[in-house]
């Protein structure tokens, strides 16, 4: 398991191995390579690689994307469903994608490496919890594929699907403001929705307060400003609304760990690195 941020020039030039490879875009775009057939993944896109299948892929357009790797054995006939299928996930199934980064990371060392690493205080539970959401992940894409075949959409409650709406248009109004400053009370005066109301909804739904995610949400387009190399610092900090170049890159270091400069240096050494993880 892999969470890779590359930079905008990369290509991976391939391989095959006999295990299965769910390869999944967070950001950006690729173009993927499986024997003689390509694929263009967007932003939530997901495919299979099948065992022995030959596969490689390069960055598009000129942007930095974000890919999640994931390989394991399965030797269930139902695993044919995903050969030659590209994937794109709705908002349940990436939160499904994120429970198993999550408890994989609890369970060990990540990135995970060969032979894994166990935590030594892992969460009880948490290597059974990592299979568990995987299959239950891989079921939910076959229920889901099964019922696109037939014409279906999935059902949501009233509640889950009101609640889904208005946590989409608040993610879109932040990405909306992303190069300004944006509080909670302009976001409460925007929608017509209490302070509480919004605090308690953003903090059930994502585990984080608003301002923290949208904090969380600069230093991400922070980080794709700079893979892809077009900004100087200065411009990056203009577009994210920072008062000065130094405060961003105090907001940066105190959220990664790294200055915008260690970190410009740390990716371009990783996608050299980290080529043949795959």
């Amino acid at each position: 398991m892999y969470y890779f941020e590359f930079g905008k020039d990369y290509y991976f030039p391939g391989e095959r191995h006999n295990f299965w490879e769910m390869v999944y875009v967070d950001k950006g775009e690729i173009e993927v390579l499986a024997d003689t057939k390509r694929y263009s993944l967007k932003q939530g896109g997901l495919i299979f690689h099948k065992p022995n299948e030959f596969h490689s892929f390069t960055t598009m357009h000129g942007k930095a994307p974000n890919v999640i790797v994931l390989t394991f054995d399965c030797d269930s006939n139902m695993m044919n469903n995903f050969a030659e299928k590209v994937f794109q996930l709705d908002s349940e199934q990436r939160n499904q994608m994120a429970r198993i980064i999550s408890e994989g990371a609890n369970a060990f060392a990540f990135p995970f490496g060969y032979p894994l690493i166990r935590k030594i205080n892992q969460p009880i539970g948490s290597e059974q919890l990592l299979k568990c959401y995987l299959e239950t992940f891989l079921i939910l894409l076959l229920r889901d594929g099964a019922s696109n075949d037939h014409g279906r959409a999935p059902l949501l409650m009233p509640k889950e699907k009101d609640e889904g709406m208005l946590l989409s248009t608040i993610v879109a109004l932040m990405e909306e403001r992303l190069s300004s400053q944006l509080s909670l009370a302009e976001i409460s005066n925007t929608l017509h929705i209490a302070n509480t109301k919004l605090k308690e909804l953003f903090k059930r739904h994502t585990g984080k307060t608003i301002m923290e995610y949208y904090a969380n949400m600069k230093i991400e387009k922070a980080k794709l400003l700079i893979r892809e190399d077009a900004h100087n610092f200065t411009e990056i900090s203009r577009q994210l609304g920072f008062s000065s170049v130094h405060y961003f890159s105090k907001a940066f270091k105190r959220a990664t760990g790294m200055s915008p400069s260690e970190y410009a240096k740390s990716v371009k050494a990783r996608s050299g690195i980290q080529q043949g993880a795959f």
